[in-house]
């Protein structure tokens, strides 16, 4: 990838730049900036050289969401920053971005309005890449996606990566091919499918991978076991043969409720009406063990169900790496925002903005959106 630092003849240039804004937003108002903060040093950087800086993003799945509420907390970062309500592809937005000065930020309306992004249009990227001279893409989160904005764009224009996809690349590089020992992987969350390329692409370079939150369900309930009425794929993955490996690490005892009490228990006497919510103190100890002989630790997941308040397992062990003199690499979307609301960014190495992104590329060690750019 050629990095934005190695852009000729800047001033004046207009540069489309494909940000991730896809944030948290609740009651009208943006819960988390995450997002937002990781973009700004590119953005400064294209603006200080006196490029046009036009900003790409999308929030929500469909499209209805404007981002008249993010370019509001964009405006506290880059005062100088405006927002362009209008259609993407129409007269009135051509004849806006013409008339932007070098120095300038603009954010466009959302990208997932235009049914051509999420069908990776030729057509509709060819008309977006005429809205600048050079494509910036900077969004590592989505850069997973096959969409016009990610892939298609790059056909049409010069392109290169902004500061935040290199250093996501940088750092999530570093697990895959150069992992310090000892090397502790922490999995967590849901969705076993997407997780269990990663458990057997690090099993053998890790020297221990602890599996928690709903994919431990998963584990337990293939082992026999009850796990009453927590969360559970109805497949078979054949993980019992999995976790012989000695290397595999499971919850030791676990923090379940029925009837909005709570206890902790073993895995093998969790009872059909119980939901399992959080890890328990003795699985904590356990892990805190392992973070204080590592030497990298990789996590991708939260290890409770965080969305009901049930994150103390997963704030424990934030707490316990971030003390830790290990080398830490942290990603998933749900982990990273229990990080900003603990003001933990600046604890760990690197806390990646990417969910399903980390997880593909840390399997397949590229993305969709990085190909686009070689």
């Amino acid at each position: 990838m050629k990095s934005i630092k190695e852009i000729e003849n800047i001033k004046g240039k207009r540069i489309l730049v494909r940000v991730d804004f896809n944030v948290p937003i609740l009651n009208n108002k943006v819960v988390d900036d995450f997002r937002i903060q990781k973009a700004i040093p590119t953005i400064n950087f294209l603006a200080k050289k006196g490029a046009i800086v036009i900003l790409i993003s999308h929030a929500g799945e469909d499209g209805t969401q404007s981002l008249d509420i993010i370019a509001k907390v964009l405006k506290k970062y880059v005062d100088n920053s405006t927002f362009i309500k209008s259609t993407i592809l129409s007269d009135e937005t051509e004849e806006l971005v013409k008339k932007l000065k070098p120095g300038s930020v603009t954010l466009l309306e959302n990208i997932r309005r235009e049914v051509g992004e999420k069908k990776n249009d030729v057509s509709f990227a060819r008309g977006l890449s005429r809205l600048g001279d050079i494509y910036v893409n900077d969004a590592f989160s989505v850069s997973h996606r096959v969409h016009a904005s990610v892939v298609s764009v790059a056909k049409f224009l010069p392109s290169f990566a902004g500061l935040q996809l290199i250093d996501e690349v940088k750092h999530l590089s570093v697990v895959s091919e150069d992992p310090k020992h000892p090397f502790l992987f922490i999995l967590g969350g849901a969705k076993f499918e997407t997780k269990l390329p990663l458990i057997k692409k690090y099993l053998p370079t890790a020297d221990s991978l602890f599996i928690g939150g709903a994919l431990s369900n998963q584990v337990f309930v293939e082992q026999g076991y009850e796990v009453g009425l927590s969360l559970v794929e109805q497949k078979n993955y054949n993980l019992p043969k999995l976790v012989k490996n000695p290397k595999i690490i499971l919850p030791i005892d676990l923090l379940v409720s029925e009837n909005k009490k709570t206890h902790f228990t073993k895995p093998n006497n969790i009872t059909k009406n119980e939901h399992i919510y959080d890890i328990g103190p003795e699985t904590i100890k356990k892990l805190e063990e392992e973070i204080s002989k590592a030497k990298l630790i990789l996590w991708n997941g939260p290890l409770g169900r965080i969305e009901d308040g049930y994150d103390a397992g997963t704030k424990a062990l934030l707490k316990a790496i971030a003390a830790s003199r290990a080398i830490s690499v942290i990603g998933g979307g749900d982990t990273v925002e229990i990080i900003s609301k603990l003001k933990m960014e600046k604890d760990f190495t690197f806390v990646s903005t990417g969910g399903g992104a980390t997880l593909e590329f840390l399997a397949k060690g590229t993305l969709p959106g990085i190909k686009a750019l070689k």
